[in-house]
């Protein structure tokens, strides 16, 4: 087998090739900004994923006192304190609709 010669000289290899990216410096004319906007209801979804994080949001022992209750045939729901938080919860969508809009 025959050795070939035609392989590039180390010489015309360019200084930049065997830098990292981030250690060239960018071209003044080709300037490019980098920077990330984040639209308003990805912003909150952050918000609430950071508070989720931070602590539970279930009462495990208020859960096992309903579980309880329910079994011993304790547990007895009153229909107008439910139908009053519905409308509560109904009015808080309406105003952040409001609100976003």
């Amino acid at each position: 087998m025959k050795i070939d010669n035609s392989l590039q000289s180390v010489s015309t290899v360019s200084v930049n090739d065997g830098k990292r990216r981030a250690d060239i410096t960018p071209n003044p004319s080709t300037k490019q900004e980098n920077s990330v906007h984040l639209s308003p209801n990805a912003a909150k979804l952050q918000s609430i994923d950071s508070s989720f994080a931070s602590g539970s949001i279930v009462d495990t022992a208020r859960v096992q006192e309903i579980k309880q209750a329910i079994s011993e045939g304790n547990f007895h729901i009153n229909p107008e304190v439910v139908a009053d938080r519905l409308l509560e919860t109904v009015k808080e969508l309406i105003q952040s609709k409001k609100g976003a809009a």
